[in-house]
């Protein structure tokens, strides 16, 4: 039979513990905060009260409910204080020792109905329901920082925890207004494992030079509307915190890509903790604060010395959504644009296309009706290479195929004035294999629109071994003209986006595959737990799964991981056709 928790004790009163008994207390719950010393327990209190008093003022609680919230909380440093408690939630430091000697404890003073809770983000449920007489009344409830705003939670059930007790923590987390999720007990549970896969894979990039971590953190907040980048995000979560989280992960899945990057291990070491210190992957103005301040890795002026060429005359060869695009923006931006299709039907097609681009602009008030004109005006369509000759820089968006691309460059090696940039507008195929198919691999660069270009910010230039200097200056300036946010890259599969982006995707699909949780399950931890614009399987399905099936394989071959070898459900998708939103089935079913 159900019953409801009434009274429930939080023990550990630090951010996150401070946290839930302020959940609890605004749903009507009596709650025993309890701390280990006084001191703590006044940090405890002060946590509660500024969350509370914060609330008020933005208009979210009433300086009534805020009052009565406070007075359904009595904090206390006496663990027997829990006597006649239904629920028992610990938030202490993530040991599994500490955690385990907690449950001991309590196990002596509570009531054998009493059911107790973890809030672990990452260490075996399992393990720690085992130091207890009550291990199928042992489960973990998995809360998001911070507690009071975030409304996901994973519940995590072991192999004995009782299905009463399951339901009647579901239950608990409804009532508090939560989103949860059931799932088993595997390290890092679901979010955390496929986040800090993802961060790891951030810093390890960084580590390697691969790029600076300002255009590792823009790319991924602009180029997949993140909330922050991965290298902000762990010094706001913790270098020793996720250090610790990717140490337990890999212990468990043996996993190399959840092995912890070295320099998260040198940073721990070294006491580089991240924001709550004031210098982690960033130095900030003092600790607990995000202002950031300039370091010795602070860009300082232009990112490139050399000197860049002129640009006033633009090709775009292609005429698909990319090509139209790129095309509609270098027009907007006041530079003489010709596009170029394999046809001049294909040609003018394009051009009617950023035509009604551009109208609907006008009615949503996001462009004048001279602006409009003038664009248009800049704005030549072409069904001839030929008319790239006389053009400064090149810009190609033709099929994602590798010999199509080098045979166009080719081809633009004969036609194209000497000094014209040459450039690719790839998402994953080596600019280097385009450069060379040239008789001038020094003027070739790899410049990645995202799409919609119109409205993404963000611009990977990717550098070759051969890309002169002044061709990066180029582009950047380009770029600036243009209003996009340029991040510099190598030439290596994927660049940064898709390189940090696709693995993660890639862990998704296995674990659905291994009935860990469930497509809708994984979406909601991401969008909710994490603050992801989508989950991974609404992206798949509007990316493509055949088009991610291709930037995975082409990932696998260029790194020889074994982790970013494709998931067999995504290559077995892709073989029936079901290829996400475009063939009305992928991952969800649109057919309806």
């Amino acid at each position: 039979m159900s019953r409801d928790f009434n009274t429930v004790g939080v023990v550990g009163l630090g951010t996150m513990g401070a946290g839930i008994a302020e959940v609890l207390a605004r749903n009507g719950i009596r709650v025993y905060g309890v701390e280990q010393n006084a001191a703590a327990l006044n940090r405890g209190r002060a946590h509660v009260a500024h969350s509370t008093r914060r609330a008020v003022a933005k208009g979210k609680l009433s300086a009534e409910d805020a009052a009565a919230l406070l007075d359904r909380i009595t904090f206390t440093t006496e663990l027997g204080d829990l006597a006649a408690a239904d629920l028992v939630i610990e938030a202490i430091p993530e040991r599994l020792e500490l955690k385990r000697g907690l449950f001991q404890r309590l196990d002596a003073i509570c009531g054998a109905d009493t059911v107790f809770a973890t809030n672990t983000s990452s260490l075996s449920v399992t393990e720690i329901s085992v130091a207890t007489s009550r291990p199928g009344r042992v489960v973990g409830i998995h809360f998001f920082n911070p507690a009071p705003v975030m409304k996901f939670v994973e519940i995590v059930r072991t192999v004995v925890t009782e299905p009463e007790v399951v339901a009647d923590v579901e239950a608990l987390a409804a009532r508090l207004g939560k989103s949860p999720v059931l799932i088993g007990d595997k390290a890092g549970f679901i979010a955390n494992a496929l986040l800090f896969g993802y961060l790891n894979h951030a810093a390890t990039m960084y580590e390697a030079r691969y790029a600076t971590r300002e255009d590792i953190d823009a790319a991924m907040r602009l180029g997949c509307g993140l909330p922050m980048g991965p290298l902000a995000l762990l010094d706001l979560i913790g270098v020793d915190t996720a250090y610790e989280i990717l140490d337990t992960m890999y212990k468990q899945s043996r996993d190399r890509l959840h092995a912890p990057a070295p320099i998260l291990k040198q940073m721990k070491t070294a006491g580089l903790l991240g924001r709550k210190v004031g210098r982690g992957f960033y130095t900030y103005e003092q600790p607990d604060v995000p202002t950031l301040v300039p370091d010795d890795q602070t860009p300082e002026g232009a990112k490139h010395a050399a000197p860049g060429r002129a640009v006033g005359r633009i090709a775009v060869v292609g005429s698909g959504t990319m090509a139209n695009g790129i095309a509609e923006v270098c027009a907007k931006a006041g530079i003489e644009t010709v596009q170029i299709a394999r046809s001049k039907e294909k040609a003018e097609a394009s051009r009617a296309a950023i035509e009604k681009s551009l109208a609907r602009g006008v009615t949503k008030g996001r462009l004048t009706e001279q602006a409009r004109d003038e664009a248009l005006a800049l704005l030549t369509s072409s069904g001839s290479l030929s008319d790239a000759a006389d053009c400064d820089l090149v810009l190609e968006a033709v099929v994602e195929d590798l010999e199509v691309k080098t045979a166009l460059f080719r081809e633009l090696d004969g036609i194209c004035k000497p000094g014209a940039v040459l450039a690719t507008t790839t998402s994953s195929l080596p600019v280097i294999d385009c450069a060379m198919a040239t008789s001038r691999p020094a003027d070739v660069v790899g410049v990645h629109f995202f799409n919609p270009a119109p409205a993404m910010q963000l611009v990977e230039v990717v550098h070759t071994v051969a890309t002169a200097p002044d061709v990066l200056t180029t582009v950047h300036e380009l770029c600036e003209r243009l209003g996009k946010h340029p991040v510099d890259c190598g030439d290596r599969a994927g660049f940064i986006v898709n390189a940090l982006l696709f693995p993660y995707l890639n862990d998704a699909v296995k674990m659905l595959q291994a009935h860990y949780a469930t497509a809708d399950g994984i979406d909601t931890a991401m969008k909710l737990g994490c603050g992801y614009p989508m989950g991974p399987f609404e992206l798949l399905d509007v990316v493509g799964l055949d088009v991610s099936l291709a930037i995975e394989r082409v990932l696998y071959l260029e790194f020889r991981e074994p982790g970013f070898a494709p998931a067999p459900l995504l290559e077995h998708l892709v073989t029936a056709g079901y290829l996400g939103r475009k063939a009305g089935r992928g991952f969800r079913d649109y057919s309806a």
